[in-house]
């Protein structure tokens, strides 16, 4: 009996590393053409990019800064951020600015909230992320209405947009906190 239990042990451990090694790489480069489809969503029209990495002002995480560039003029910057306060866990997003800080477009990367509710972050599934569009986080407030901000809640999924916006808030934080690295960085 205890040879049969290792046997099968051992054959479940080599099927399971089996097919991680076989899907690892292709995992990986989906993932890389989201971000890149990310990036080319929130700012659209540069020809050249620099990554950066900063710590925001709160979280455990740093933050991904892609400088873009169009004829060698800086237009914004594509920040992936993360809030780990969404109904169902972590959710990662795309951060178009500008380079006053105003939101370009912002794009989810990942999440894992309620279909027909918490999914409406989604582009795909509603306009409700378009309202982002044109944000000026320095003038206005970046949080749900039912909290005193100027964005508007998703229905039955308040949990969801004010994890959105937290996640927004964490890219807008960084950026203002190393605005001055990033201007000196883009001039290199």
């Amino acid at each position: 009996m205890v040879l049969t239990l290792m046997i099968v042990a051992a054959t479940a451990s080599f099927t399971l590393a089996t097919v991680y090694n076989l899907t690892k790489e292709p995992i990986l480069r989906a993932r890389e053409a989201t971000r890149q489809e990310a990036i080319g969503m929130v700012l659209p029209g540069f020809d050249e990019l620099r990554a950066m990495s900063f710590m925001p002002p709160t979280g455990s995480d740093s933050l991904e800064f892609n400088l873009a560039f169009k004829d060698g003029a800086f237009i914004g910057v594509a920040v992936g951020t993360y809030t780990g306060m969404g109904y169902s866990g972590r959710i990662r997003a795309m951060v178009g600015l500008s380079p006053d800080g105003k939101i370009i477009d912002v794009v989810h990367l990942e999440h894992a909230e309620t279909p027909g509710l918490g999914d409406k972050i989604e582009k795909g599934k509603s306009d409700w992320s378009d309202q982002f569009q044109g944000f000026d986080p320095g003038e206005q407030v970046l949080r749900v209405r039912q909290d005193g901000g100027d964005i508007d809640g998703i229905t039955a999924a308040t949990i969801t947009a004010r994890a959105y916006c937290d996640a927004i808030d964490r890219a807008y934080q960084t950026f203002k906190k190393h605005h001055s690295d990033i201007i000196n960085k883009k001039t290199e």
